[in-house]
């Protein structure tokens, strides 16, 4: 397939394609849709507002929870659609999909604790507090965790009451729509879930720019946040943002440096690097680091680079041209810089079956200047930069070095250095001898310029839920 051929809009900009990531091909076809289409999705939404809020909380969730088997009776189908337009390998796209049910089943176990608050006030009366829900919440995901991160933004706020229009990437649209489907099949009314597919320009400033939203929340780079922030705050629209990171693995002498390497590859390369909590920058006490890197090389070495769809491969492409391109770029001008030393990858493999498609090979760069462009820009792939520290406390120095504050991590089997760490890391989730996961029971966000506002846990409820204060006084 030609490269003008895998552009993702028509010339028209009447229709989206959807591109298999490893192969170049078609997969599908879906509306390019903006402001007119978004601000009658909003409308829709805004006349079933009134009786999907009257529904029990419970309610809400037991439709949740039904959804959640029906994803899990599907989860096959779905993860191979999954794969086809993102590109991960099968067995990402499974625990993507399990993911994405598991939030829905943590929001159904979690719908009867949304409650107000009631207190006698003697020289006032009695004082009740409700909650309501904010009214029509918009939602843009990205395309690296496009079902996860669906789940996480329509969960919280259908439990509260709220009709959701959703802008999924355009990269990504197909699975997202199948299980918006399978919920609106567990029970789900018209009109309360919408997806609106589109490209960012269009739909997704759109509904960034709507004003009747009762809040809206984005996850992708820290440029497009900001815009999309302040197209809100232009309307008062209450957002929430998980942007950009940039996140250190610390690894201390007295770690576990086999089970660290693990951690590190896992973390770095899971989603061919497309993780916005991936490891980014791996910093290594010194007195190890030599070890340490041939273990990493080692296992490197394992990876198996292909199309996602296929038994025994364990990194796919990188989801889009652009992607690849930018990694390009930064490898570029890291290696014409002299910037450190690359110990293997940098390129994309060889072989026919790299022909089409948008590989890279899984690359490790050692001995980076601090003010190397591998260390100061969001990497969002297959690049794992290495460097050395002489302690602790100078790691935590060169991790918080950064204008990113999403994630980190430390390991080491001292429970002293594990809590020193994880109180001075400037980040919204610290890892202790591990890296990347987390279960929807808790909150999960950035700092700095990786967001604002949480995701995940009850406490999400607080995005979606407004309180009105009443006081009751006797006549």
């Amino acid at each position: 397939m030609r490269q003008e051929d895998r552009k993702s809009t028509s010339e028209a900009d009447e229709q989206i394609r959807v591109i298999n990531p490893a192969t170049g091909c078609l997969l599908g076809r879906v509306p390019a849709k903006g402001k007119a289409e978004v601000a009658s999705a909003v409308d829709t939404a805004e006349t079933v507002m009134a009786k999907w809020a009257k529904r029990d909380p419970r309610e809400r969730g037991k439709i949740l929870g039904e959804g959640a088997r029906l994803i899990r009776a599907e989860v096959d189908t779905l993860a191979a659609f999954l794969t086809a337009e993102q590109g991960k390998p099968l067995h990402e796209a499974r625990n993507e999909i399990q993911g994405c049910a598991n939030v829905l089943e943590y929001y159904h176990s979690v719908s009867g604790s949304i409650r107000g608050e009631c207190m006698p006030l003697s020289s006032y009366g009695l004082a009740y507090v409700l909650k309501e829900p904010v009214g029509v919440c918009g939602a843009i995901s990205p395309w690296n965790m496009p079902v996860v991160i669906f789940a996480w933004k329509v969960c919280p706020a259908l439990v509260a009451g709220n009709p959701v229009v959703v802008k999924p990437a355009s990269s990504t649209p197909l699975t997202t729509m199948r299980i918006a489907d399978l919920m609106h099949a567990a029970g789900l009314p018209a009109g309360v879930l919408q997806v609106v597919t589109g490209t960012g320009d269009s739909a997704g400033a759109a509904l960034a720019s709507t004003p009747s939203l009762g809040h809206l929340s984005f996850t992708g780079d820290t440029e497009t946040g900001r815009a999309v922030a302040q197209a809100a705050a232009r309307n008062g629209v209450p957002v929430t943002l998980e942007l950009g990171g940039s996140d250190a693995m610390i690894v201390c002498r007295d770690a576990d440096l086999n089970a660290a390497a693990a951690g590190a590859i896992a973390g770095r390369f899971y989603n061919c690097g497309q993780t916005c909590t991936a490891v980014k920058r791996l910093i290594v006490d010194a007195s190890v680091k030599d070890e340490f890197t041939r273990l990493l090389c080692d296992k490197t070495a394992a990876i198996t680079v292909g199309d996602g769809s296929r038994p025994g491969i364990t990194m796919g492409p990188l989801n889009n041209a652009a992607a690849r391109d930018t990694i390009f770029r930064i490898m570029d001008t890291c290696l014409s810089a002299n910037e450190g030393t690359l110990i293997c990858g940098g390129n994309i493999p060889k072989g026919a079956d790299y022909d089409t498609g948008f590989f890279y090979e899984p690359t490790i760069v050692t001995d980076l200047p601090e003010d190397s462009v591998l260390l100061n820009t969001e990497v969002f792939g297959p690049v794992l930069p290495v460097i050395s520290a002489d302690n602790v406390d100078e790691a935590i120095r060169i991790a918080n070095r950064t204008r990113y504050g999403l994630g980190a991590s430390v390991w080491t089997r001292d429970i002293a250095t594990a809590m020193k760490a994880s109180s001075q890391l400037d980040a919204g989730v610290v890892w202790v001898n591990q890296h990347l996961r987390i279960p929807p029971d808790l909150p999960f966000g950035g700092m700095k310029a990786s967001g604002t506002g949480r995701e995940n846990g009850s406490g999400a409820f607080d995005s979606y839920l407004r309180s009105k204060t009443v006081i009751v006084k006797s006549p």
